[in-house]
């Protein structure tokens, strides 16, 4: 007999509340128009395709891409906002509203989502993974590899490659400057003359400096 009576009360209640909502839906003199624009608490950005849910009288709608929505409730309504990577959040609207028309800015505070740590191999199955395993290169490792692109001919290669800066050619105007100064009033420096330039030349000759790469 408890859960009977307990059963008709909450039968009873249910038919009140969807009478009550039906009333209250019957009276468009206290409609209003719920405006507005969602935006993050953080950086104040618009919250593109939130969903607005009256859950008083069980209607929603969906903001467009700026954040901004429109929905028909009465006043003292509860509006529940959501939002993935923001936490659900309620707005009531006021009852002692006096025109049918009222727009808000909702803030939503965002909701920080902890997913566990995913590694992806460039193996789609376990035997080339077991084949890469055999065949790879154990000392070709990242460490190796950064050591190999910055030693002095590649870094070099790439120097070559590279247009002079301001510095180089400030540098090389004034050095060209310097030796005008030097040989001022005489004929310049040729080198041709020069014992030491060709003993440097034969040498680096011997050493094989002089070979194209």
């Amino acid at each position: 007999m408890r859960y009977l009576s307990l059963s008709i009360g909450i039968f009873f209640c249910a038919l009140a509340v969807n009478f009550h909502a039906q009333k209250r839906e019957l009276d468009p003199q206290k409609l209003i128009q719920l405006s507005g624009v969602a935006v993050s608490d953080g950086t104040l950005d618009p919250i593109p395709f939130i969903t607005v849910y009256d859950r008083t009288i069980g209607r929603g709608a969906l903001a467009d891409s700026y954040g901004f929505f429109s929905i028909v409730t009465y006043p003292g309504d509860s509006i529940i906002f959501n939002a993935f990577g923001f936490k659900p959040s309620t707005y009531v609207v006021p009852d002692t509203l006096v025109e049918n028309r009222y727009s808000i800015i909702h803030l939503m505070d965002i909701d920080t989502i902890n997913l566990r740590e995913i590694t992806l191999y460039p193996w789609p199955t376990k035997e080339q993974f077991d084949s890469y395993i055999i065949n790879m290169e154990p000392y070709d490792d990242a460490i190796r590899r950064a050591q190999k692109e910055l030693s002095g001919e590649s870094l070099a290669m790439v120097a070559a490659k590279l247009d002079a800066d301001g510095s180089l050619a400030y540098g090389n105007a004034y050095n060209e400057r310097m030796s005008k100064l030097y040989t001022n009033g005489q004929l310049p420096a040729n080198n041709l003359f020069n014992p030491y330039s060709w003993g440097k030349l034969i040498q680096d000759w011997k050493e094989g400096k002089l070979k194209r790469q």
